[in-house]
């Protein structure tokens, strides 16, 4: 199992990317998806969740500005991020969790495969 991550990079406040999570080895239908972050000094956090039925979440920083989304013919989940702001700053990973009930999780244990992550800097 493979999840390759991507689209990090530099960004001014207020601008906006795009994070990839590309996946292989995995039937990416039956997994419920995840994107946390870890900022420095900081634990990881979960952000963003959509299950295997197609339901998603977010914490509230993110509310508004961030979407997770997946492409089922791409085995890929995306993470848009729009207005991004310096406390954004953070390692991003993806994440699945083996699901076919549609089941939301939020804690990091269930998640049983991981990217390496991709740094998101976002300063002027």
């Amino acid at each position: 199992v493979q999840l390759q991550v991507s689209g990090g990079g530099l960004v001014l406040p207020g601008g906006s990317l795009r994070l990839s999570c590309a996946t292989s080895g995995i039937i990416f239908g039956d997994n419920a998806w995840a994107w946390y972050r870890q900022a420095p000094g900081r634990e990881r956090e979960l952000i963003a969740a959509i299950t295997s039925g197609g339901f998603a979440s977010y914490v509230d920083s993110i509310k508004g500005r961030f979407t997770i989304s997946r492409d089922n013919a791409k085995n890929t989940v995306y993470l848009q991020m729009n207005s991004l702001k310096p406390e954004d700053a953070a390692v991003y990973y993806c994440a699945a969790a083996p699901d076919r009930l549609g089941t939301y999780y939020d804690r990091e244990d269930k998640y049983r495969y991981w990217g390496q992550g991709t740094l998101v800097t976002v300063s002027s």
